[in-house]
């Protein structure tokens, strides 16, 4: 019987914005080889080549349906939602967990930011006790929560790097046998 069939699981779909880095494919085999140190199998999403001969948009749904593919196959998801681009999480790697999420898949989830939201953006109060808002005058939720609700109450989020999450993995799992 396998790991699996016993409650462990066995692959993870590594999901962030680490796809845009200069070094992703060697820091995709980092974020592997972490994944193994603790017993799992880590899929990353470029592990399959693109093929060179699809136009650009061609190229976009290939890789669209080969992540989704991958993620699918793979038992949890952990995502880089550290902030990217500005102060929220990738877009991208947002969708593949609300994908996990729906699919029932377990989802954690690292980010350095420890701080809550309204901590991380500049905020002000507006007269009549509105606020806290941004400066378009959007309002900013004001939970204590380092991310959105959606996410922070949907997944397991983990302050640190991707191995402090793997650990956290791997001692939950150890207290659930």
């Amino acid at each position: 019987m396998s790991d699996t069939q016993w409650g462990r699981p066995q692959s993870i779909y590594l999901a962030g914005f680490d796809v845009f880095r200069p070094d992703a494919l060697a820091h995709g085999e980092q974020l592997k080889m972490l994944c193994n140190k603790y017993g799992y199998e880590g899929r990353y999403p470029m592990d399959k080549r693109v093929p060179r001969n699809l136009p650009p948009q061609e190229q976009a749904r290939w890789i669209c349906r080969n992540n989704l593919e991958v993620l699918r196959e793979c038992d949890l998801v952990v995502a880089n939602l550290n902030p990217f681009r500005g102060s929220e999480p990738d877009s991208g790697t947002v969708f593949e967990v609300g994908y996990a999420v729906a699919l029932g898949k377990p989802v954690w989830a690292y980010t350095s930011r420890s701080d809550s939201l309204v901590e991380q953006l500049a905020v002000q109060r507006l007269p009549g006790g509105r606020g806290p808002v941004d400066s378009l005058g959007y309002s900013v939720e004001d939970f204590g929560l380092n991310l959105n609700l959606m996410l922070a109450c949907s997944i397991n989020v983990v302050v640190g790097s991707i191995e402090d999450c793997l650990h956290e993995i791997d001692e939950v799992q150890r207290l659930s046998l």
